[in-house]
């Protein structure tokens, strides 16, 4: 059974004078434990994709299920990390961490363990009673990781989170966070801009054109890559040939998207 099925998913943003359609016939499958990524030109819906797979935006059409369950249904078990932390700054980072569980009515004391120790093998010991102004970019970052993981979700959902970090920092991140969900045996979903982040981090990547945002080419990262970091694939053999593709493509849509919107 698929784990996750994203089916015929059509969104159309109405306003009083227009109608503009982000989505047209997306769909896609993903597997328990895979981690891809969605690519593409601005303006190609891949965050509201993202936001109907969270159910948090009902699509016009089609149809989302997590293990065979509409995900407006099971709101509760999908986590969802975003470009900027959002830990409240007058909370300590327990408080902060902590947060989720406290929502949802799970703040038992075994879950409360659970994030602690999670706060630990993230390399964050000893920040709990420290305001989020107090740590780097970085440490809030995987604090909000934390964060998002402290309700064991069934899916998590990653809209460009590395994006404001500097570029050693993200590397770093990248490693951990992949580290971590493989070892958690987490389901993810990252959205970026970066094609080489989504080369070292994922399993396949979706690269979507735009208007209508559709699902235009998927990529198979080889096999031989798994096994690796994200740090070390930047660094593998293949990885150069691979990129340079994607780029090809990615240059060729961009082009396209800018002709489009140039008035004739």
């Amino acid at each position: 059974m698929t784990y996750l099925t994203i089916k015929n998913i059509n969104h159309t943003y109405f306003t009083k004078t227009s109608a503009t359609t982000a989505l047209s016939a997306v769909s896609l499958e993903v597997e328990e434990g895979e981690f891809i990524s969605f690519l593409g030109p601005s303006g190609c819906g891949k965050t509201t994709l993202l936001s109907i797979i969270a159910g948090l935006i009902e699509p016009t059409s089609g149809s989302v299920t997590l293990e065979n369950k509409p995900v407006k249904k099971i709101r509760g078990q999908i986590g969802y990390m975003l470009q900027q932390d959002y830990l409240f700054p007058w909370k300590t980072i327990e408080e902060n961490i902590l947060l989720g569980l406290k929502l949802t009515k799970r703040l038992t004391e075994e879950n409360t363990q659970y994030t602690l120790n999670l706060l630990k093998q993230i390399g964050l010991a000893g920040v709990e009673a420290l305001l989020p102004k107090q740590l780097s970019g970085g440490m809030r970052q995987r604090a909000a990781l934390v964060r998002t993981l402290s309700t064991k979700p069934k899916l998590l959902l990653l809209d460009e989170p590395f994006s404001a970090l500097d570029y050693q920092t993200k590397l770093k991140l990248e490693n951990l966070v992949s580290e971590t969900l493989t070892r958690f045996h987490k389901t993810a979903i990252l959205v970026t801009h970066d094609i080489g982040e989504a080369i070292a981090m994922s399993d396949r990547i979706y690269l979507f054109s735009s208007q209508p945002g559709r699902v235009y080419k998927t990529f198979i990262i080889p096999e031989e890559f798994h096994t690796l970091s994200p740090f070390e694939v930047r660094n593998h053999q293949a990885y150069p040939e691979l990129f340079q593709t994607i780029w090809k493509e990615l240059e060729s849509l961009e082009a396209n998207t800018t002709k489009h919107q140039t008035p004739s």
